[in-house]
């Protein structure tokens, strides 16, 4: 029975990975626009991004999901369950992830920059090359932990119908009459996932860490 769970609920595993992915792909490139315009020297910039950032992050995931899936064909803009999701989890992980970029930038000492243009660096190598690496490696920890949480929200897409692990795990439960087990079987394939993830994060952290020669 286990082993028939497994196979069914397994299915899942690819659309779960791409949607996280996806999202967390498309949320990144995202925030750092966000978190470039919540730095900018203009103050209506500075005033939309912020305001952009506050209101995503206080709407529930699922909330955005039937906006834009059941919303948005309103006015003539029907999208797939797929593009839904990622969409949906883009918006949200593009707040996240400026936040997080901006963490990452403030940890950052002002003297670093300071040395930098005292050396003759231009401000696009100063960014580049000193700054950036350092803010990632404070950032990745948070990154790797907003991953391991989008993809455990990456659930939620079942209610509009993408076929990932929840949506899997439902059926199965359906379909075979053992819904404690099935869900039982899905939470082992979401703690599995969200190990290799931490592990990964950690292994590239350490890598980072020896290069820049920190403890």
């Amino acid at each position: 029975m286990i082993t028939q769970l497994l196979t069914s609920i397994s299915q899942g595993v690819g659309l779960t990975l791409y949607v996280t992915g996806a999202s967390l792909l498309f949320g990144g490139l995202i925030g750092l626009v966000l978190v470039a315009a919540a730095r900018s020297p203009i103050a209506i910039v500075r005033a939309i991004a912020t305001l952009y950032i506050s209101i995503v992050r206080v709407i529930p995931p699922i909330t955005w999901l039937f906006l834009i899936y059941f919303g948005l064909p309103q006015y003539a803009l029907r999208l797939s369950t797929i593009q839904a999701a990622i969409i949906g989890f883009s918006i949200i992980a593009s707040a996240f992830m400026a936040e997080i970029y901006r963490s990452g930038l403030l940890s950052i000492p002002d003297g670093q920059r300071e040395a930098a243009h005292a050396l003759g660096l231009s401000p696009i190598t100063t960014v580049g090359y000193i700054i950036t690496p350092q803010a990632f490696r404070v950032a990745l920890p948070a990154m790797a932990t907003y991953g391991i949480g989008l993809l455990k929200d990456s659930a939620l897409a079942s209610t509009i119908g993408v076929r990932e692990i929840t949506y899997y795990a439902q059926q199965s439960a359906k379909h075979m009459h053992e819904g404690l087990l099935s869900f039982i079987v899905a939470g082992a394939l979401y703690i599995v996932i969200s190990l290799v993830v931490a592990i990964v994060s950690r292994r590239v952290d350490l890598t980072l860490r020896r290069k820049i020669g920190v403890a």
